[in-house]
């Protein structure tokens, strides 16, 4: 009986750690509708790429479980999504990294963006400056990547967070992880 019961606790704690870390249903469908914007299909597949500590451990920052996906079309890998918050002045903004299969960067997009001021970021003419960008590049704010008056700590955050996942593309593709 206690058995039984410790396995249930134990099986319950598993359970709930899962779902802490699936997106949420809103994220979940802008995701997919950028996906289908980006390559025309809407009969696309995510799967989760799993990360060991080991390789985790050789990342210039941690990838959290469920973030990294790789983007199926017919059974063949056309692409990899990546899904992270990165920090605003008082909050933080959800964003999604769209990459090819030769890892360069396809769209970049901020999916919720939770501050009053600096929402310009989410700009498709402020985002394409990431397009095309590759585990080559290093961005940096104001020099390669243009500054928005009134969105500094949101623009620099998204400069940061892109050139982190670019440095750990490079770890990941050498550790054949994508």
């Amino acid at each position: 009986m206690i058995l039984k019961r410790a396995f249930s606790i134990i099986l319950l704690l598993m359970s709930v750690q899962l779902h802490a870390f699936q997106l949420s249903k809103s994220i979940t469908k802008k995701v997919q509708k950028e996906l289908v914007k980006t390559f025309g299909d809407k009969e696309l597949i995510l799967e989760t790429i799993a990360i060991t500590d080991e390789v985790s451990a050789k990342l210039y920052q941690k990838i959290k479980n469920n973030t990294l996906f790789k983007i199926i079309q017919k059974e063949q890998i056309i692409g990899y999504a990546y899904i992270d918050k990165a920090p605003s002045k008082t909050d933080a903004f959800d964003y999604l990294i769209i990459i090819d299969t030769n890892l360069i960067i396809k769209k970049t997009k901020v999916l919720i963006y939770r501050e009053d001021y600096g929402g310009e970021i989410g700009s498709k003419r402020w985002l394409k400056q990431f397009i095309g960008k590759s585990s080559s590049d290093n961005l940096k704010y104001e020099r390669e990547i243009i500054a928005i008056s009134g969105a500094t700590i949101s623009a620099r955050s998204m400069t940061i967070a892109i050139n982190t996942f670019l440095k750990n593309l490079f770890v990941l593709k050498q550790q054949h992880i994508l």
